[in-house]
């Protein structure tokens, strides 16, 4: 049974940074495309980054160059770090597993940027 399990939200100000991280279980998560979306009140569900299974990277053209989305295969674990945060980053953030044309969502967890 595939489980993802996110983690590393929280209240952070304007310009701070959070550090998220997804746990997988049920897979071996370097095997597969991973990513992370999120979703703000009222908006709908958008990117934020993903990485492939050979380690390519894609991210929102609304986070390059603050967020880094990365894998750590020793603790089956994907984790972004968000930089010079601002406000409109505030939504629930999920992880997202793609295997075999599935997608698996974890639960989420909420960021909020304010001052």
């Amino acid at each position: 049974q595939v489980q993802l399990v996110e983690s590393g939200g929280g209240l952070v100000q304007p310009g701070g940074s959070l550090r998220l991280s997804c746990a997988a279980s049920g897979i071996i998560s370097r095997r597969y495309a991973m990513g992370w979306y999120r979703q703000a009140p009222g908006k709908q569900r958008e990117l934020v980054a993903r990485i492939s299974s050979v380690g390519s990277t894609d991210y929102a053209d609304s986070v390059k160059g603050r967020f880094t989305i990365s894998r750590d295969n020793d603790k089956n674990t994907v984790g972004l770090q968000m930089n010079s945060l601002k406000p409109e980053d505030t939504a629930v953030y999920l992880c997202n597993a793609q295997i075999n044309d599935i997608n698996y969502w974890g639960k989420g967890t909420l960021v909020t940027v304010s001052s």
